[in-house]
């Protein structure tokens, strides 16, 4: 198992194993409760308050002090859905370690509560955490460390170390679908965007061209990307102007067809004739192009494995919890 961090921040406590469960599975937002102790899920008799509902809303969604202390009323529903399910599972998870009498050992609990002291600046601030958070007993603090560190160790078992994909598992995953490890061709390009006005007439859309070849004249003349995206940050009319009008590697069928005709046949270094493209008239540069090829699987097997991995998590962690809420008795309170 790896090493346990502990991180303390605007009323979260966390302790978890950093190489177990990266993606928040053992995150203690349910560990140690504050403010309102109202009621919103009993597991198995144990209660789930509000207060341990918000701290797992703040773990889900950091951004709340941008948005006033709240979450935005657009995500509120599916957050608050997601982190009932979170500490539901956690206490789960808890219970479960309970069962098959899962012991922490004592140098365990007292390295951890060590680095829990680490995360504050003096000693004076420590107990003022644990005052806050543990009605100022140490007792309460080392059983929440311990409910942590519990989950933490059932959750390695049951899904970490099942979850490691072999060499010869990824080498498989990687022969059986060649396809997804093709790159077509691609192109680095930069553009110019003069928008014809939405049901423009034909003076309309004259005057927009008249625009777009005066600018395509001072594009010509350019001698690098940067005066082309000088150029672009001046005059273009989408968004792309904010980057200089680069849209980096790009293949052919995330461009208007048109753009793409014309900037597969260029050389680097090219500007395009004026295109017209959908509602714009468009002019483009080509920096690089990159021919099609086979990714080889020195080169992506890390990432593939992540991917296998994270998946096989996701399978492994969503078994578990069906498992045990079949046999467990959780009510949920509006």
């Amino acid at each position: 198992m790896g090493r346990y961090l502990v991180i303390v921040g605007l009323g979260m406590f966390l302790v978890s194993t950093a190489a177990a469960q990266s993606t928040a599975s053992t995150k203690t937002s349910a560990a140690i409760p504050s403010g309102p102790a109202k009621p919103v899920a009993r597991i198995n008799g144990a209660v789930l308050t509000e207060a341990d509902l918000e701290r797992e809303m703040s773990a889900m969604f950091p951004y709340r002090q941008q948005h006033g202390g709240k979450v935005p009323k657009s995500m509120e529903a599916d957050i608050r859905r997601g982190a009932l399910e979170m500490i539901e599972f956690e206490e789960l998870v808890y219970q479960e370690a309970q069962r098959r009498s899962m012991h922490i050992s004592a140098a365990r609990l007292d390295g951890a509560i060590t680095d829990l002291r680490a995360q504050f600046d003096s000693d004076a601030a420590f107990q003022q955490f644990v005052k806050a958070e543990c009605h100022g007993s140490n007792a309460t603090l080392r059983r929440k460390v311990e409910r942590s560190l519990l989950i933490d160790e059932l959750l390695d078992e049951e899904v970490t170390r099942k979850s490691e994909v072999s060499n010869v598992e990824v080498r498989a995953a990687y022969d059986r679908s060649p396809a997804k490890f093709s790159l077509p061709r691609r192109v680095s390009i930069q553009t110019i965007s003069v928008v014809i006005p939405d049901d423009a007439t034909p003076e309309q859309e004259m005057t927009s061209r008249h625009r777009a070849e005066d600018i395509l004249r001072q594009a010509k003349a350019t001698r690098n990307s940067e005066e082309f995206g000088l150029l672009a940050e001046k005059n273009s009319d989408d968004d792309w102007r904010v980057m200089m009008g680069d849209h980096g590697l790009i293949e052919e069928e995330k461009m208007p067809a048109t753009v793409a005709q014309m900037a597969l046949r260029m050389k680097p270094g090219e500007v395009s004739e004026l295109i017209r493209a959908e509602n714009s008239f468009c002019i483009v540069r080509v920096n690089a192009s990159e021919p099609a090829r086979h990714l080889p699987f020195d080169e992506v097997k890390g990432k593939l494995r992540k991917q296998m991995q994270a998946q096989r998590v996701d399978q492994l962690r969503g078994a578990l919890n069906s498992r045990l809420r079949k046999t467990a008795k959780v009510e949920e309170f509006s």
